[in-house]
């Protein structure tokens, strides 16, 4: 049987990001993807112009439709602006008793746009974070959840740790914004792990943390453990970036497929 994994996140029109980017990189690591949209955005490589949100009843059908008929052996969660939503998202995840949960804490666009309302983080750490078994702040992320400035490797493992117990979860704390930059710290039950990346110079980074994210569920749908998750997931990114696809005319998409070969895509 394949392997299956739901990604709940906005919709990126232009490609790179959101929902677009986690069902190619779900397909890319060999799980089926299935999608539940939280949000249509009007964005691309310049940034976000517009923001349409699900209704509440309707995010609701969509995870009932996807947990009643092809139950997802992971579930990866994205951009969610509206408390209402991530309340919908948080009542299913319980009802449905759904496993291998990774929430993004998006926040903030590549681009620098701001994505999510004060009072969505209030209710994603009351209502969300506790189901997840991990969460994947980048820095600027991790800044916002604990109150701390991050500066140094040693402060990336304090922020991981304060979340980690206030959550009851592992945290991925990823490196980057001129701080152990391709470095991630895995922060779980048993200590921690750092994971070295390869330095990629390439200015086109649009959604490589909706990418790593959902990587990391399509590997936890597999039955890899988080470690190795992890692992397997950042050596997809780095491929990703290393072929170098150059669109659009700011921070641009990575290739996701830059692995699938065949007949059908000569």
């Amino acid at each position: 049987m394949r392997k299956t994994a739901l990604t709940i996140a906005g919709s990126d029109s232009s490609g790179g990001a959101g929902i677009q980017a986690d069902i190619k990189t779900m397909m890319a690591n060999g799980v089926y993807a299935m999608s539940a949209i939280t949000a249509l955005t009007a964005q691309n490589t310049t940034g976000v112009s517009a923001i349409f949100n699900a209704t509440p009843e309707f995010l609701a059908q969509e995870l009932d439709s996807v947990f009643t008929d092809i139950f997802p052996d992971a579930v990866k969660i994205g951009m969610v602006s509206d408390r209402e939503l991530i309340s919908v998202i948080a009542r299913k995840l319980k009802e449905y008793q759904a496993r291998n949960i990774v929430v993004d804490p998006v926040m903030v666009a590549t681009s620098g746009a701001r994505l999510i309302s004060e009072d969505a983080v209030d209710t994603l750490k009351q209502e969300l974070f506790p189901l997840a078994a991990v969460l994947t702040p980048n820095i600027p992320e991790a800044e916002v959840l604990t109150g701390m400035k991050i500066c140094t490797g040693e402060d990336m493992i304090e922020a991981a740790r304060q979340i980690a117990q206030q959550y009851q979860c592992a945290v991925l704390c990823k490196g980057g914004h001129q701080l152990n930059d391709a470095n991630d710290l895995l922060y779980f039950k048993d200590g921690y792990r750092w994971f070295e990346g390869k330095r990629i110079d390439n200015p086109n980074t649009h959604g490589t943390g909706c990418t790593l994210s959902s990587a990391i569920a399509a590997n936890l749908a597999k039955s890899y453990d988080l470690p190795t998750s992890v692992e397997r997931a950042k050596d997809y990114i780095s491929g990703a970036l290393s072929a170098m696809l150059d669109l659009g005319a700011g921070s641009g998409p990575m290739d996701h497929g830059f692995a699938i070969t065949g007949k059908y895509v000569q």
